[in-house]
């Protein structure tokens, strides 16, 4: 298997694949690596591991080098000029009375290009915007709209659990999230259960997807009949975490049965 190591481009940032290089690479050291926009200035969030290539969806790019002083006063430029030229875009999106809100700006590390990433409730044309601010930069501008989820991960706030939201806090990718998670959690399929802040289902139905369907393989259906120390009876709910029954049993009623307590 390749060896990969893990980067990413901003705080909480989506974590990205590189070639290591036969670098000597630590986590949270800073690194210039080529990208499909050009190189970028970033940091190893984990160290050089082995990955199956059929989790490689594409071919890796290379670790360019180990970022050095003049790289990182550069990238701390880029920083600071993509700063003005958010503050400028904003001014032109109001003058213009653009239906948009412009989030960040960034510079790629060679400044080969200026990304704006914005919201927007439907599409935007923004040709005209783009022509602006590439004869103010002279260089090539990208548009970027993102998504209702990729807006709370960036605004923040709490979840129905009390805790941060776990996208601004520590989730790395924004995977997709089917209804068809809740249902394997046997979760009642009631928006205000289901849905987080972003009104999307919620990430942790994805990464607890997993536990469930392991825990499930070793359980019965709903429906299916089983013998207990009461009597037979049929099953009609199931604790997945807790790993019981509810069954349903003729002349007595429902009673709990532990997994191992029933055949």
């Amino acid at each position: 298997m390749p060896k990969v190591i893990g980067i990413n481009f901003r705080p909480h940032g989506q974590i990205y694949y590189f070639d290591p290089n036969n670098l000597n690479l630590k986590k949270n050291i800073t690194v210039i690596v080529e990208t499909e926009h050009g190189l970028q200035f970033g940091t190893v969030i984990n160290e050089p591991f082995e990955l199956s290539e059929t989790k490689i969806q594409k071919e890796l790019k290379k670790v360019v080098r180990i970022a050095n002083k003049n790289d990182y006063n550069k990238h701390k430029k880029n920083i600071k000029d993509a700063s003005f030229a958010l503050k400028k875009c904003r001014q032109i999106v109001q003058r213009d009375n653009i239906p948009m809100y412009i989030i960040d700006a960034s510079y790629t590390f060679d400044r080969d290009k200026l990304i704006f990433r914005f919201l927007a409730d439907n599409r935007i044309d923004f040709r005209d915007l783009a022509k602006e601010l590439a004869s103010i930069y002279k260089v090539r501008i990208e548009l970027r709209q993102i998504g209702i989820r990729d807006k709370a991960k960036e605004i923040g706030g709490y979840g129905p659990c009390g805790q941060k939201l776990c996208c601004s806090r520590f989730l790395k990718d924004l995977n997709a999230v089917s209804i068809n998670m809740a249902k394997n959690q046997n979760i009642a399929l009631n928006p205000s259960k289901i849905n987080g802040t972003c009104g999307r289902l919620m990430c942790c139905l994805k990464y607890e997807d997993e536990y469930y369907t392991e825990s499930k393989k070793e359980l019965k259906n709903i429906g299916d009949k089983i013998k207990t120390k009461e009597g037979e009876g049929i099953i009609t709910n199931i604790d997945i975490l807790n790993q019981k029954y509810k069954v349903e049993i003729p002349n007595i009623g429902t009673i709990e049965v532990d997994k191992n307590e029933s055949h």
